[in-house]
C-alpha cells in the first residue's frame, strides 16, 4: 500500500482547509493544489466529484532529504488528496513516505521517511478526530 486515509465529517472545502490547517500544526506548508474535477472539465469534458491534490512540503525535512541525495526531489512533495466519494463523504488520504521512499534504498532517507510518515499520521488522526476547525 502506498498511503493511508481517513475519512471527514464535513464538506469538501471544509475539509480542504482543515487539512492545510492540520499540516501546517506539523511544519508542512501546501506547495500546489491541482483541481482534478476542474482539471478533467476543461480539457476532456468529463464531469468529476470534488478530487484535490494537495502538494505538502516540510522545508526543513525536504531540504535534509535533499541534502542525502539531490534526485529525491523526483518523489517530493508528499501528495495528499481530498475527494468527494458517490455517497458524498470526503475521503482524505495522504501518501506513505516510508513507501515512496523506501525505493531509494538509503538508510538516512528511511529515517527522515519514518519521520514525516509519523507526522502526516498524526495529521490523518487529528482529521478522523471530534474537534474541527471551521
Amino acid at each position: 500500500m502506498y498511503g493511508f486515509f481517513t475519512k471527514f465529517q464535513g464538506s469538501f472545502e471544509q475539509a480542504l482547509t482543515e487539512v492545510a490547517t492540520r499540516l501546517a500544526e506539523e511544519g508542512f506548508g501546501v506547495l500546489t493544489e491541482i483541481n482534478v474535477k476542474t482539471t478533467l472539465k476543461t480539457k476532456l469534458n468529463i464531469d468529476k466529484r470534488p478530487y484535490t491534490i494537495l502538494g505538502a512540503c516540510n522545508p526543513q525535512l525536504a531540504n535534509q532529504a535533499l541534502e542525502v541525495d539531490p534526485d529525491i526531489g523526483l518523489l517530493l512533495p508528499c501528495n495528499v488528496i481530498v475527494r468527494e466519494e458517490d455517497d458524498d463523504s470526503i475521503t482524505v488520504g495522504f501518501m506513505d513516505p516510508e513507501a515512496v521512499l523506501g525505493s531509494a534504498d538509503n538508510p538516512a532517507l528511511a529515517t527522515l521517511a519514518t519521520d514525516v510518515q509519523t507526522r502526516l499520521r498524526r495529521v490523518c488522526e487529528r482529521i478522523a478526530g471530534p474537534s474541527k476547525t471551521a
